[in-house]
């Protein structure tokens, strides 16, 4: 799938929010998007990415960020953030994953 096939709020809650923070942060929600074939597993995986980007020290960021690295905190902000999106966009959209 592509990250276009997204719902509006789905978009919205990820990639216009990592977009925000980081246009490099926006690519690794958006390769993501080509592995998973609807928007409920794109979530998954997107939150399945975020725990993982949780456990990145200061040395890994250059594994994300090609210029411009942000500090560790303002990282974790931007994920946990994208998390609250997820939750809201889908308590909206009244979906409960599994």
């Amino acid at each position: 799938m592509d990250t276009d096939d997204l719902t509006d709020e789905i978009h919205e809650a990820i990639i216009m929010e990592s977009d925000r923070f980081h246009h490099d942060l926006t690519l690794q929600f958006g390769l993501l998007s080509y592995e998973c074939d609807n928007e409920a597993e794109y979530i998954k995986g997107v939150i399945e990415l975020i725990y993982e980007f949780k456990k990145y020290k200061k040395y890994d960021m250059d594994s994300i960020f090609f210029d411009d690295i942000p500090k560790l905190s303002d990282f974790h902000r931007i994920l946990d953030k994208i998390l609250m999106n997820i939750e809201e966009a889908l308590n909206d959209q009244k979906i409960v994953m599994k």
